[in-house]
């Protein structure tokens, strides 16, 4: 960028410093380094790292789909030449993946299952290519891939969004002139309906109809953008009214998101495939593709590229210039079975921007704060059962979860750590253990989600067990939601290595947690069905590249990182009268970094109230804690500057 631009980037863009050319320039980036991992015929791009559960085959059709997306959105309004270098090897691996007789063809989505996936984003790329790509080539070719997209009708895929990925195929194909299933369209809009939440949210997918329990950052870059692009793909032949519902309930939901995202950035670290990193910016610049956000643009902008910065400056493209399996760099323990290397591409649906004109008021307008810079907020989320707060001082965002989980309710599972915490922030993430080998258990699939092994303590309340193993809450069910205050409740159980009859597994009595939130505290009150059993409660997890400093003292525990974030617990009440106080070490389980740390409350009894702590403080004081006044059925939380809130638990 010449002087001009960065002085004329820093006035449009005051918080981020990034106007529409660092997004190009972007691109440009990231789709010249993947080029060198091409192969012959430009079909199959295999990038460094493990092998997905599909296969090395599979993931190479996987680099070339994701990039093709970002390649299509990076064209759209470049100059004609750019817009050609950059076509021009999809549209030549296009030929070779289709050829079956080339030995570099593609893996077909009726035999294996992460093509069903990149069909979809290879019908994408062509829809929005059409002129450049799909127009100039032979008619064998065009053939070829419509026989291949073709492969994905009919065929089984999860009963969640994968279900888009074949309307999308359908919709291309119908555009086209070529044989598509009206059947595939019609189940994906018809099971979408039973999925819909209210107030903008998606479970993704349902096992067991009207428990809505799956909720995560797929209602941003999957339950949203694909239903729009298959309006989109399909024009006049789209159903009638099917286009403004979906963007009606985008319009519901931007605002949610938007008070999800950190004052630097940094998305919540909640749900599986977060590797997929700055996907999660797509929903606010769909949004103003589809006229569907209520949004103003400056915020729209700030979001994205706020979003987009975040991961940039912290090394997601280290590695020669490369997405990495990680969330700020390369963080394997991240990655669930179907995850490949070329697995974090799907970062492209960000660039859905560069779809807009460059004089777009996007692109144009001056960028406004985003809610956490504005003012301190609690706002409640009820479909997924989420408090969120977020403090302008530090800028975090925390979420506290008492509704979304992606065990079915029927039966107990092993937790997932991406769902199964009782909180979640912007910038802390749960300590990771290695995932279990479930090939033997018939039912880990569907119900197990990922599974790990040696998980933290963080976030979690449980039964300790007489071995010291903490016991799993999945599956929770809400009791009470206000915005304000939540209750759930969980039937504690220890899985059982080896034992598929999760109804033998041990189990102990049930607990009820309620949570109460203002500012960077969280008060969390927890009783258990009996009283002969020890509680444990774990604060947020603090990591960092040098070990975390932690302190113990009198009815408190705290872990602070060297830029000032602060975890702690502070004992409320305990039935115990001296609870114990811990610090629980970790190292190289946590994506924020190599080191991290716990802070730990263990006691026996019933009932518990503690405050959970997560902000920047100086020195070695938190603020004033809350105090806890518990009555039968009832619990009165007083905050320090003379608010109250009553929760009945």
């Amino acid at each position: 960028m010449t002087d001009t631009d960065i002085e004329r980037a820093a006035g449009l863009s005051p918080f981020t410093g990034l106007a529409r050319a660092d997004w190009e320039r972007t691109a440009d980036e990231l789709l010249a380094a993947v080029r060198p991992h091409a192969g012959a015929g430009d079909s199959l791009l295999q990038l460094p790292g493990p092998a997905s559960g599909s296969g090395r085959h599979s993931d190479g059709l996987e680099g070339y789909a994701r990039t093709f997306l970002l390649a299509a959105f990076r064209a759209a309004h470049a100059e004609e030449c750019h817009a050609e270098r950059v076509l021009a090897p999809y549209a030549a691996g296009l030929a070779t993946g289709t050829d079956p007789r080339s030995p570099h063809h593609w893996p077909s989505p009726a035999t294996t299952p992460q093509p069903k996936v990149e069909a979809a984003s290879v019908a994408i790329g062509l829809h929005e290519t059409r002129r450049q790509v799909w127009d100039q080539l032979p008619d064998a070719v065009r053939q070829r891939a419509a026989d291949w997209l073709g492969g994905l009708a009919g065929t089984e895929v999860p009963r969640n969004n994968w279900v888009w990925f074949k309307a999308v195929v359908a919709a291309f194909l119908r555009s086209v002139g070529a044989p598509y299933s009206a059947a595939d369209i019609a189940d994906a809009i018809e099971s979408t309906e039973s999925w819909y939440a209210g107030d903008g949210w998606y479970a993704d997918g349902a096992r067991v109809p009207g428990q809505l329990t799956n909720f995560d950052h797929y209602n941003a870059w999957a339950m949203h953008l694909f239903p729009l692009w298959y309006c989109r793909i399909s024009g006049a032949a789209a159903e009638p009214g099917l286009a403004e519902r979906y963007r009606a309930r985008l319009r519901a939901f931007l605002p949610d998101a938007a008070h999800l995202v950190a004052a630097n950035g940094a998305p919540l670290f909640q749900g599986r495939s977060l590797t997929y990193r700055f996907a999660v910016a797509a929903p606010f610049f769909t949004g103003a593709l589809f006229d569907a956000t209520p949004l103003p643009p400056g915020l729209t902008r700030r979001a994205g590229s706020g979003i987009l910065r975040y991961f940039l400056d912290r090394g997601a493209t280290r590695e020669n210039g490369l997405l990495s399996l990680g969330w700020h760099d390369r963080f394997e323990l991240i990655r669930q079975v179907y995850s490949g290397p070329a697995s974090p591409y799907w970062a492209s649906l960000a660039f859905t921007g560069l779809l807009l004109p460059p004089g777009h008021p996007v692109w144009t307008a001056p960028e406004e704060q985003l809610p956490v810079e504005r003012a301190d907020f609690i706002r409640g989320l009820a479909a997924p059962g989420w408090l969120v707060s977020g403090t302008t001082a530090d800028g975090v965002v925390r979420v506290v979860n008492h509704g979304a989980d992606h065990t079915p309710a029927d039966r107990p599972a092993r937790d997932d750590p991406f769902y199964a915490r009782l909180a979640y922030s912007t910038h802390t993430a749960p300590d990771l253990g290695p995932a279990l080998n479930l090939r033997g258990d018939p039912e880990a699939h569907a119900r197990d989600g990922d599974a790990r092994g040696g998980q933290g303590p963080d976030n979690r309340v449980a039964l300790i067990g007489a071995d010291g193993s903490l016991s799993h809450r999945s599956p929770l069910r809400r009791v009470a939601f206000d915005g304000r205050a939540a209750v759930s409740r969980h039937e504690p159980h220890w899985p059982v290595p080896g034992q598929l009859d999760r109804e033998s597994w041990p189990v102990g009595p049930s607990l009820v947690t309620a949570s109460v939130c203002h500012g960077p505290w969280e008060v969390r009150l927890v009783a258990a069905a009996e009283a002969g059993h020890t509680v444990g409660v774990g604060g947020h997890a603090l990591a960092a590249a040098e070990p975390p400093h932690c302190r113990t003292g009198p009815g408190h525990v705290l872990v602070t990182r060297p830029d000032g974030l602060t975890s702690g617990l502070v004992v409320l009440r305990s039935p115990a009268g001296t609870p114990t106080l811990r610090v629980q070490r970790a190292h190289g389980a946590n994506a924020f970094g190599p080191h991290s740390a716990t802070p730990v409350y263990e006691a026996p009894g019933t009932p518990h109230a503690v405050a959970v702590f997560l902000g920047a403080t100086t020195g070695d004081a938190l603020p004033p804690a809350p105090r806890a006044e518990l009555a039968p059925g009832a619990a009165t939380v007083r905050w320090p500057d003379g608010s109250h809130d009553t929760v009945a638990w």
